[in-house]
């Protein structure tokens, strides 16, 4: 009932821009252990306190390879990672309400261009200054604040309902896949150049150019736009639409409705907790790698990268398990999203804890990072498709609400760790560690006792006969198909279809 070849082609179309957003986002946070000089040295040329020794010596070691350009403290560096997020807040709910109207190819080629740019100008920009910097990773936050939104409207359109759990977690892991690239090629690439971090942003903003023109040429902003889809695909994709409700012309979005939803707001409190965990990690691990544990370049940058190759071998695994216990019905929508996110939150809880213990044991250390993140790979078809649980006619809209909120994280725990570790001790490192794991843990408590798998009764717009029956002062009660009127003297036809 599909066409293989094709549906494959747009997968991996979509799955790309994810990888290369995050490739943009984050290539950052392994080239500042390159930009800027380290402090884990004293003056007399030994090891800091608090810090690990060096596994290498000599002149090649990466003792010496310290090049650093620019003399930033780890507040600055701080404000610098989380500035990313300044921008990307403010784009998320706009994103989606532009993406529901005008179609998520435009909305998503819109977010690859700007910060494609914006990584060719890095290096010139941070070396005109740290706060030309920080004002061009604002302007690619809002570039990027486009992407799940527009990523959410184009599933709402293409992704069928029992193949939600794999599609959503296929395209979302794309994230991962960019980390482990970000972190492992640009690792290599610096310990190549020997420390020529600018060719990381030139190479990474000319791919992304290229996957631009690539979905010029063949992305489609839904089904009936696709002039080469095949009869089978088209009526199967018009089958799914109409099990799910979607509208082809959506009333206005719904805000009361959504702004009193619990089981919204328990995504959102979530969605805090995982950002939390997921952007302290993808932010300053490579930092902790080079400059508390004291690895080369080379080293960190695969060492870092190793979590996220768990995390999609994990995230995949997931995504089949779900869509068989749901097939199956040996779990309920509501019950398999509150037990994977729960698996997701406490996982990396107790791997990066376990990590800040290990201290100077560099084996039992990347090991329960990649144990700890790997488990997170359960988030991908939980907390992350809940959004197209709650609304598929407002996917995009609410997926940017509850990104948004989430991604607040981002600015946080960035400037937060800067604070934190003023002289990078592995004891100031820990308490980064354990306040990340409480986050975790707390919020998802609060998950796991407001969230729901249904579609919420907001995403339905008004039918017409609502208004009539309004009129006479008549109870109604909003149905998928029809409307059911408690007085049939009023002429409506009573049905007995079921009610939510």
């Amino acid at each position: 009932s599909s066409c293989p070849g094709s549906r494959g082609s747009r997968r991996c179309t979509v799955l790309g821009s994810m990888m290369i957003t995050y490739i943009m986002r984050f290539c950052l946070s392994i080239a500042i252990t390159e930009m800027v000089r380290s402090h884990s040295r004293n003056s007399t040329g030994q090891v800091a306190p608090g810090t690990c020794p060096y596994d290498d010596v000599g002149p090649s070691s990466s003792v010496q390879r310290d090049r650093g350009e620019f003399v930033w403290s780890e507040q600055t560096q701080g404000i610098v990672l989380s500035s990313f997020f300044w921008g990307y807040v403010i784009t998320q709910v706009p994103g989606g309400l532009l993406a529901e109207r005008m179609g998520g190819k435009y909305t998503l080629g819109g977010a690859i261009l700007v910060p494609a740019i914006c990584s060719l100008l890095t290096p010139l920009a941070a070396r005109q200054g740290v706060w030309y910097l920080v004002g061009l990773r604002i302007v690619m936050g809002l570039g990027q604040g486009f992407v799940y939104p527009s990523l959410n409207a184009l599933l709402a359109k293409w992704a069928p309902l029992e193949e939600r759990g794999r599609l959503g977690t296929l395209v979302f892991a794309g994230a991962n896949f960019g980390n482990i690239v970000s972190n492992s090629l640009s690792g290599l690439l610096l310990s190549w150049t020997e420390g020529m971090w600018p060719v990381l942003f030139y190479l990474y903003g000319g791919a992304a150019l290229f996957w631009l023109w690539l979905w010029i040429m063949f992305g489609y902003s839904k089904p009936e736009d696709h002039p080469g889809l095949s009869l089978s695909e088209k009526k199967y994709l018009e089958k799914y639409s109409a099990q799910v409700h979607m509208q082809k012309k959506l009333p206005p979005t719904p805000w009361r409705g959504i702004f009193t939803s619990v089981p919204l707001w328990g995504l959102v409190v979530a969605q805090i907790g995982h950002d939390w965990g997921l952007f302290t990690i993808v932010t300053d691990l490579p930092k902790y790698m080079k400059t508390v544990m004291h690895f080369s370049i080379a080293q960190t940058g695969v060492r870092a990268a190793l979590p996220y190759v768990a995390m999609c071998v994990v995230a995949l695994f997931a995504g089949g398990l779900v869509d068989f216990l749901l097939a199956k019905k040996i779990t309920s929508i509501t019950a398999s999203r509150k037990i994977f996110t729960t698996v997701a939150s406490l996982g990396p809880a107790v791997g990066i804890v376990g990590a800040s213990y290990a201290e100077c044991d560099k084996q039992t250390v990347t090991l329960f990072f990649i144990l700890g993140m790997g488990l997170m790979g359960f988030f991908y078809p939980s907390l992350k498709v809940n959004c197209l649980d709650l609304s598929p006619n407002y996917a995009g809209t609410v997926m940017a609400l509850v990104n948004g909120i989430g991604a607040v994280s981002g600015i946080i725990t960035p400037y937060l760790v800067g604070l934190l570790i003023p002289d990078n001790t592995m004891e100031q490192w820990r308490d980064v560690f354990l306040i990340a794991a409480g986050v975790l843990l707390l919020t998802n408590l609060v998950y796991v006792c407001t969230a729901s798998g249904e579609v919420q009764p907001w995403n339905e717009p008004p039918a017409p006969a609502d208004h009539e029956a309004h009129k006479h002062g008549v109870k109604t009660t909003q149905l998928f198909d029809d409307l059911t009127v408690h007085d049939p003297q009023l002429g409506f036809r009573k049905t007995k279809k079921e009610t939510y």
